[in-house]
């Protein structure tokens, strides 16, 4: 039986990442398990669409697209989902690089028909070249990575993250696509949560549904100095809370904070004993440790309170993503390319 095609979706906005996105797509057309087509969906962004499009003009298996819908990423990734032709769709971040057998891991994982979703891990390439020592790895997920807490191997998960992720095409035919007005908006207020929404969603529509965590597949995702410091942090899990109550808000507080139960009864108190033995004991960094971890909990916290109060007067509001043109009859059980 052939392995199926997959299709990787990377999602740009802003010129000023340029050379990442070269990077991004070379390390897809670098796999040792190749893809068929690499599609790149500019997010109304005239320049960069047409910077882009002289770039891979004469390189076949690079697309180069407009975002068909509102501004932000998950229609972003919804324009790719409509115009892929793969059996598998994958998504990478446009500031992120994949190693070299990053498909190969994913598509191990839908040898069980009843997988829908593959993710993989994220590790973070620090700007000033090492991690913050006042930044816990619990709180990871704030720079887009992987964190301290997820289940290592292959294991199943309730949700993927996005930047790192793959679907089967009929989870988009049985749940619809990424929601609007949930996820991120070019540099707006760092929001998230799209893919939990969507993985939960798709969960309730096929309560048969396998999703897949696989730290094999690994990509290395740049962090900017800017977000290496303690101001966009404290602005991030903020903005977590508010996306994480129009989660709960959608699929009810029971499975839509499953996951964070554990996280914030587990982990994180796990991780603040950490940093106060390492700071009685000298080392640098742990009563730092500690005190982010309590303040990042504060601020989703403050931020979930907000967001619960503006969802119920109806203040802010999200909606289920379409496909531009649906999905039906473009991916099929082709073999590689």
């Amino acid at each position: 039986m052939n392995e199926p095609a997959v299709s990787v979706v990377i999602c740009a906005y802003t010129e000023d990442r340029w050379e990442d996105i070269l990077a991004a797509v070379a390390s897809v057309r670098a796999q040792s398990r190749p893809a068929l087509e690499t599609l790149l969906v500019v997010d109304h962004n005239q320049a960069l669409l047409e910077r882009l499009t002289r770039e891979y003009k004469e390189v076949e298996e690079v697309r180069v697209l407009a975002n068909a819908g509102p501004r932000g990423l998950s229609a972003g990734r919804n324009t790719g989902i409509a115009a892929s032709y793969g059996e598998i769709i994958a998504f990478l971040d446009d500031d992120a690089v994949a190693e070299r057998d990053w498909l190969r891991y994913f598509v191990e994982g839908y040898a069980d028909p009843r997988v829908m979703a593959v993710g993989g891990r994220t590790v973070p390439v620090w700007a000033s070249g090492r991690r913050p020592a006042w930044f816990p790895e619990e709180f990871d997920w704030v720079v887009g990575c992987a964190y301290k807490g997820l289940p290592g191997g292959v294991a199943e998960v309730r949700n993927v993250l996005g930047g790192n992720a793959s679907f089967r095409r009929g989870a988009f035919d049985a749940a619809g696509g990424f929601a609007t007005g949930i996820g991120r908006d070019g540099d707006k207020r760092p929001l998230g949560c799209e893919e939990t929404e969507l993985c939960i969603r798709l969960s309730r529509a096929r309560p048969d549904a396998v999703l897949l965590l696989d730290d094999r597949a690994v990509i290395h995702h740049r962090v900017p100095d800017a977000r290496e410091r303690f101001g966009y942090f404290r602005t991030r899990t903020y903005a977590e809370g508010l996306s994480k109550a129009l989660v709960a808000r959608s699929v009810g507080a029971g499975k839509g904070l499953e996951s964070e139960r554990r996280y914030t009864t587990r982990v994180l108190p796990a991780g603040v004993a950490r940093g106060l033995r390492d700071a009685l004991l000298g080392r640098k960094g742990g009563a730092g440790r500690a005190g982010a971890i309590v303040a990042g909990v504060a601020a989703a916290a403050g931020g979930y309170v907000v967001g619960s109060v503006r969802a119920r007067r109806g203040d802010v509001t999200f909606s289920v993503g379409e496909i531009p043109g649906g999905t039906a009859g473009k991916g099929g059980e082709g073999g590689s390319s």
